[in-house]
């Protein structure tokens, strides 16, 4: 029987300012991109049950490093420096692009690239350009609708549909909404996190899903883990596994599904 992802162990690394400071052992990397101020910290500390590993820089926008979050010792968060930030020189915005350009296309750890935008408004110019060299670069991404809770249950979808229309998302286009203020969609985004890199989640612990169908258990992690409640939205159309109509929720299966289909593209 699987369980959602139980952390037990959770650090802050490194803020990597370049390649040679980035980790060495080869574990899989889950990196999260968005506007600042939309929420990375804090999605950061509810998936690890956290208040305060993740800090929101104290100048937003002017953070230019990579900061790795290891996971009990089986994966990383990577937060990308915010973008999007009006007081940052065109200069300046240009270089940190690069820098995350290289990131995320010679990256071979990186699995999958939570793409965060605020539900209450319709992505930004910058979210749009983002979204659209991801999906030309074909790097596996999920966009992860945050702030949900601000909004009523009853405004999900249209607002969840402005969203999916705005970045003009593909058939079979993750959305997932949720909310780190009361934990919303958190165990829906573990599941989409083990599909993307590898692993499945037993009573007893991570399995590792080897290329020779050999299974290799990590050491049983704690009981402890919070309980929370939400809905998946999946911003897809019908017409291919995994997908449902669009302005329709979904579970968190189908996201996996579509993840699935996107490894088996590459």
């Amino acid at each position: 029987m699987c369980t959602i992802m139980k952390v037990n162990q959770a650090e802050f690394i490194i803020s990597a300012v370049g390649p040679s400071q980035y980790p060495e052992n080869a574990l899989p990397e889950i990196a999260l991109a968005g506007r600042s101020n939309v929420g990375k910290s804090s999605l950061i500390n509810k998936m690890i049950s956290r208040k305060n590993l993740a800090r929101t820089s104290s100048q937003p926008g002017k953070t230019q490093t990579l900061n790795y979050y290891l996971i009990n010792q089986d994966l990383y968060f990577v937060d990308l420096p915010g973008y999007g930030y009006a007081k940052v020189s065109k200069t300046q915005r240009e270089k940190w692009g690069k820098f995350i350009e290289n990131y995320i296309l010679e990256r071979e750890e990186l699995k999958l690239l939570l793409l965060l935008v605020d539900l209450r408004h319709a992505p930004s110019k910058d979210d749009q350009a983002m979204y659209e060299w991801l999906q030309h670069n074909d790097v596996p991404v999920c966009v992860v609708a945050t702030k949900a809770d601000k909004i009523p249950k009853s405004r999900w979808q249209k607002h969840a549909k402005v969203v999916r229309e705005t970045l003009n998302m593909p058939k079979g286009g993750g959305l997932l909404l949720v909310s780190s203020e009361v934990g919303m969609g958190k165990d829906e985004l573990w599941g989409i996190i083990e599909q993307a890199i590898g692993y499945q989640m037993e009573d007893d612990g991570f399995v590792a899903l080897l290329e020779d169908g050999a299974e290799e258990t990590s050491e049983q992690v704690s009981d402890e883990t919070v309980a929370v409640s939400g809905e998946a939205s999946v911003g897809a159309r019908s017409g291919e596994a995994g997908q449902v109509p669009a302005g329709t929720e979904a579970s968190a299966e189908d996201v996996r599904q579509w993840l699935e289909a996107q490894k088996q593209k590459k």
